[in-house]
């Protein structure tokens, strides 16, 4: 196999990114980038982001996982506490953020530490879910080797018969982390490649010291 990309090319030509627009608290900044991007470009998840953490194995690992909450404090998805990627956070909590939203011709990449959230939120979130999705949860071995599908559709509809017409509780291990960030970048396309490239660092008096990197 021998496949050239080297004629995959675009010219990044639809907007700018200029300090004197940026906020001083990079939070503020992605929250306006999220809301021009879900409101005037046609993308189908704006929240999907991808999350790499470090394995247990030593390697970097990355996946794509919803973001279902943002704050002055960070970033909050769920997920099942002892799969792949639960293992490699409680390892090592620092991980990396990414969100890439192509039409609008901009990425964010967030770095920081990622911890559990208190359980009453999990639990409040998990109650809000489709009934679907908690049977999911509960099912399912995350990461895990099964032998077929046909091993978690029995089981599924196992839970089915057993919770029918009944609360699903939150699984122990089901809930929900927010990453605390400590550096975020921003980086809208331009032309000739010449991206602008703003980056937030949280120091140690816990201020955001703002610079401007070459693309």
């Amino acid at each position: 196999m021998n496949t050239d990309l080297g004629d995959y090319r675009k010219s990044y030509e639809k907007q700018e990114l200029l300090e004197k627009y940026l906020s001083d608290n990079p939070l503020e900044v992605f929250q306006k980038w999220f809301h021009e991007v879900d409101t005037n470009f046609n993308i189908g998840e704006t929240n999907a982001m991808t999350i790499s953490t470090i394995g247990l194995d030593g390697f970097p690992k990355s996946r794509v996982v919803l973001l279902k909450k943002f704050t002055y404090e960070g970033f909050i998805f769920y997920t099942n506490y002892e799969s792949e990627k639960g293992k490699a956070i409680a390892n090592n909590p620092n991980v990396c953020l990414s969100f890439f939203w192509a039409e609008a011709e901009r990425q964010v990449i967030i770095k920081g530490k990622a911890e559990k959230i208190a359980e009453n939120l999990s639990d409040g979130y998990f109650e809000s879910r489709p009934r679907g999705s908690q049977l999911g949860a509960l099912v399912s071995n995350q990461s895990e080797i099964i032998k077929n599908r046909s091993v978690i559709e029995k089981s599924l509809k196992a839970l089915e018969e057993e919770f029918e017409g009944k609360d699903i509780p939150r699984p122990d291990f089901w809930g929900g982390y927010i990453v605390k960030p400590v550096e975020i970048e921003f980086w809208q396309g331009r032309p000739n490649r010449l991206h602008d490239r703003i980056r937030y660092q949280l120091n140690k008096n816990f201020d955001w010291i703002q610079d401007r990197l070459s693309p």
